[in-house]
């Protein structure tokens, strides 16, 4: 249908086996379409606008088993060379993505067929997918962004890439053809959400659809190539029933934490790289009232919000000219004139925290975000610290009085060593003595060794205070029977 036939049945396509292959529209470096005036079909494959609908579920992708030869690699080049001079993308940028994939296939079929490629049957089947995936999606990427068990995709340059899974990292069997698909891929990624990556702007955070981040560092930067590590979220949102099935926490510690979410307790989720920080944000936001105005600030839009009133921003970096950037201190600023009722940082890590306990401290109860630390008291001194470098020339007990007035829950969650994610304690904030802040535990995860597999065991306990700190706020939103249940159920187990 979209074929430009001539007389060797593909146009120019006939002489494409013997020479090495062009580098076709989608491994070209960044879009010139405003500069030379390039295709609606080069901008097709360059920029990524292709027929596949923002968030749709991608075709489920079967699992290889092992690396692929060098020759398959040849004869995909190939193949993809005469597609590329055989098909009208103009065309196929009209159709909706199952049609784009059936025109596709049709005409790489036509093409194998003629040039009398040696294939078996699910040879061919693997070569149609990897076709159209280079084509209408993220090319080799696309089998592991299917796989809903993969926590972390890792890609250290065009022939080396790892996964996580399960908690555990291993090497995956996917590789791209080059250095130049590998970025065009990256470009295209970070170009759908307007960012860019490229030499002058090695640097880049964007996210999927779906939500999943994206880091992007580019040569020169990237000494030995283009790296991409892509955060997947699961497409069946995670709940804090799912994280007690996990062993993850206590039946009746999740309900402390539905309580402390729904009761507006100021909340910081504290934790390290990996450990389930923005899940468990996701987690306590359900339980959020549908009817609270909600403002959300991040570096890259991952929260997954379910209530009706939600507000999304995001920062922008600057642009060429170094101008037009906007720091989540600017957008938590705004956040003020917004009207909001919580506001939620996605990652706090710099002077914005400030701003953040001045919300909190200002009539937004319920506000939250996370912080990289690695305990609850360390999550303070690291709030002290933010504050320190905004450039704030307070006196140390005036910012501690402040912290102290403003967080009320901390809850820590850590990743352990055999790939588990357990939350490990949930602290409340009760003030100060002096010049040090006062916290205490109402609930912590004790270590007792590890099983013949290698898996740590260990137990929840309650640290036996009987009336927490927000007991009356509990009480105002009618839920201090359940706390009061929730509270000796723990302490119970514990006993």
């Amino acid at each position: 249908m979209f074929g430009k036939r001539g007389k060797d049945g593909f146009g120019n396509a006939g002489d494409t086996i013997d020479r090495t292959p062009p580098l076709a529209p989608e491994l070209e470096p960044e879009s010139k379409s405003a500069e030379t005036g390039s295709s609606a079909a080069e901008e097709l494959l360059v920029t990524g606008n292709t027929p596949i609908a923002p968030g749709a579920d991608r075709p489920e992708q079967k699992r290889r088993s092992s690396k692929k030869s060098d020759g398959y690699y040849t004869t995909k080049s190939q193949v993809f060379s005469a597609l590329i001079d055989t098909i009208d993308l103009s065309q196929l940028s009209k159709l909706d993505n199952e049609s784009a994939r059936e025109e596709i296939r049709d005409i790489v079929n036509d093409i194998i067929t003629i040039k009398n490629f040696a294939m078996s049957i699910s040879e061919q089947e693997e070569l149609l997918e990897d076709i159209c995936n280079d084509v209408l999606g993220y090319g080799p990427l696309e089998p592991l962004l299917a796989r809903d068990e993969i926590a972390d995709i890792m890609i250290n340059g065009a022939g080396h890439s790892y996964i996580e899974v399960n908690g555990k990292v291993e090497e995956s069997d996917i590789r791209f053809r080059d250095e130049s698909q590998l970025l065009s891929i990256c470009q295209r990624i970070v170009s759908q959400v307007g960012r860019r990556v490229d030499e002058s702007s090695p640097i880049c955070d964007a996210r999927l659809p779906d939500g999943s981040r994206v880091n992007v560092i580019a040569p020169p930067l990237a000494i030995d190539g283009t790296t991409l590590t892509i955060r997947k979220f699961k497409k069946d949102k995670l709940t804090l029933d799912q994280l007690v099935n996990y062993g993850s926490i206590t039946p009746a510690g999740a309900t402390i934490l539905q309580i402390i979410g729904r009761v507006r307790c100021n909340v910081v989720i504290s934790g390290g790289t990996g450990s389930g920080k923005t899940t468990l944000l996701n987690c306590l936001t359900r339980y959020i009232d549908e009817t609270e105005r909600i403002i959300t600030c991040e570096d890259s839009a991952e929260l997954q919000l379910q209530q009706p009133h939600v507000v999304r921003l995001e920062t922008r970096p600057p642009n060429i000219e170094g101008e037009g950037e906007v720091t989540m201190r600017d957008l938590v600023k705004n956040c003020l004139r917004m009207r909001p009722e919580r506001i939620i940082v996605g990652e706090v890590r710099g002077p914005e925290v400030f701003d953040l306990l001045q919300a909190m401290n200002t009539g937004h109860d319920g506000s939250m975000g996370t912080i990289h630390s690695n305990s609850p008291r360390e999550c303070l001194s690291r709030i002290e610290s933010m504050i320190a470098m905004g450039g704030y020339s307070l006196p140390a007990k005036t910012v501690r009085e402040i912290i102290s007035g403003s967080v009320d829950i901390i809850v820590q969650a850590a990743r352990l060593r055999d790939g588990s994610r357990r939350i490990t304690h949930i602290t409340e904030v009760t003030g100060m003595e002096g010049d040090v802040i006062i916290t205490q535990d109402l609930m912590t995860f004790d270590l007792e060794g590890e099983d013949a597999n290698g898996n740590i065991l260990g137990q929840h306990c309650s640290t036996g205070i009987g009336r927490p700190q927000f007991w009356e706020r509990a009480r105002y939103f009618s839920e201090e029977n359940r706390l009061a249940e929730a509270i000796d159920s723990m302490e119970r187990s514990t006993a």
